[in-house]
């Protein structure tokens, strides 16, 4: 245990008390799984209407995001309060239960499920004498832990370094000192602090300069793939929801699905055939939850754009979870800030509800289910996991792209053959006459495809 502890103690006293500069965060540089509780604190009030989410689910959902680290979970516990202290956000009563908890179990970190002030959580430190992170920390952690290509190891340096940069005050442990200015007479000089300010400033600055290259090719790659031209299909939806699983069952593909969550950050587009004969190319995108931070919306807006060039989302729901209502709406809220709006039922990008994990639920409730999927077409009952319902969803996303498709009737010369084999691998020919002057088509074609085809023609 002695060891243990010193190896924390050397960590601490690196830049950023524990933060590194590079972006990964706090659990990253501990040597040793850490011991860790999470609280979700929230003030009693009357029975809020509408849409909600209970204490106790709040208090599962942050467990579940701890659990999402390698970490050792020691337990979680709601903490009912009349007010938020300013100060500590607890008040004096708790923090010594909790003071006492720390000592007895021996914990090494503490997770608050909410948005603590710098101040308040130097002050919760200095309180309790152990490392305490918020609900925004512990997510920046996950994506930290999550993202494997450098364009998501960027975007989630620089979500860390634009948390970090309000929080100087309180995680870096040698602030005190200061630089001497030029000559001896000089002064003072610069502080240290506002040297780690002016460096934070920099790495934010070169890491977005990075990031606009990363957004460039992506626009490159997806001009080039409007040019080809295939429909876009993205997945959304909330961690844990079962996208990638739906993912992988769609597109006999491989990625990383796992009951977790945020288990998938980096988007994956695969391409699939309708049983129209159309092809599509489908895209799994990451997560939404509750309160994310908005410096990680922010860094993965790039990433996101997927989404808002998309010519059908599917909005891929766990119909099991108890809060399904709720996530929906966080879902839509997210979107919103992206620009998408998924309550629009007469303009903008169609959206399918595919209520994912029909498998968990019982006879009854996918009864229910399914009666209200038969009253709503764009509500589609699935299971990533055992595939029930995947054709009719497929089914749907063909139905919608097919009607807004154009029947045209062309006359293709016999010596044109670049003509006749682009119809052929584009389109859905439905009869073909042969005359004296060429082949007489009638086929059906997407009119984007066939706007692009006509404008190379002239």
């Amino acid at each position: 245990m002695t060891d243990r502890k010193d190896q924390d103690r050397s960590a601490e006293h690196q830049p950023g008390g524990g933060w590194s500069t590079d972006g990964l965060g706090y659990l990253q540089n501990k040597i040793e799984r850490q011991r860790v509780f999470v609280f979700h604190p929230y003030v009693k009030a009357e029975k809020p209407t509408g849409l909600f989410r209970s204490p106790q689910s709040r208090l599962e959902e942050a467990v579940g995001l701890a659990q999402a680290i390698r970490i050792d979970l020691v337990g979680g516990e709601l903490v009912p309060l009349r007010t938020i202290k300013p100060a500590t956000y607890l008040g004096q009563g708790k923090l010594d239960e909790i003071k006492a908890q720390v000592k007895e179990q021996e914990l090494d970190l503490l997770v608050f499920d909410c948005e603590l002030t710098p101040i308040q959580q130097r002050n919760l430190e200095r309180a309790l004498k152990v490392k305490v992170i918020d609900r925004t920390a512990l997510i920046l952690e996950i994506f930290g832990d999550r993202a494997s290509t450098k364009e998501g190891e960027l975007q989630v340096e620089l979500a860390h370094l634009v948390y970090q940069r309000s929080r100087l005050v309180r995680s870096w442990t040698h602030l005190e000192r200061q630089r001497g200015g030029s000559g001896f007479l000089g002064g003072p000089g610069e502080s240290q602090i506002e040297s780690d300010r002016r460096i934070i400033a920099d790495r934010i600055v070169r890491i977005k300069k990075q990031l606009e290259a990363v957004s460039r090719t992506r626009t490159l790659h997806r001009a080039r793939r409007q040019k080809a031209p295939y429909p876009i299909i993205a997945l959304v939806g909330y961690t844990n929801a079962g996208k990638s699983t739906l993912f992988n069952w769609l597109t006999n593909a491989d990625v990383m699905a796992e009951d977790m969550l945020f288990a998938t950050l980096d988007p994956t587009l695969r391409s699939i055939d309708l049983p129209s004969g159309r092809k599509v190319i489908l895209s799994d995108t990451v997560g939404f939850i509750s309160e994310l931070p908005t410096m990680l919306i922010a860094a993965f807006r790039a990433t996101l754009e997927e989404v808002l060039e998309a010519d059908v989302i599917v909005h891929v729901r766990d119909a099991s979870h108890a809060d399904s209502d709720v996530q929906k709406q966080d879902v839509i809220e997210v979107l919103a800030e992206l620009g998408v709006d998924l309550q629009s039922e007469d303009e903008g990008t169609p959206v399918i509800e595919a209520l994912n994990k029909a498998d968990l639920m019982s006879a009854e409730a996918l009864e229910r289910l399914q009666t209200h999927a038969e009253r709503h077409k764009e509500v589609i009952p699935v299971s990533g996991l055992t595939g029930f319902g995947c054709d009719a969803l497929i089914q749907a996303i063909d139905d919608i792209l097919g009607s807004k498709d154009h029947v045209i009737d062309k006359l293709v010369p016999y010596s044109d053959g670049a003509v006749q084999s682009w119809l052929h691998g584009n389109t859905k020919i439905l009869t073909e006459e042969h005359g004296e002057e060429g082949i007489m088509y009638r086929f059906v074609v997407d009119p984007i495809i066939w706007a692009k085809f006509e404008k190379r023609e002239r």
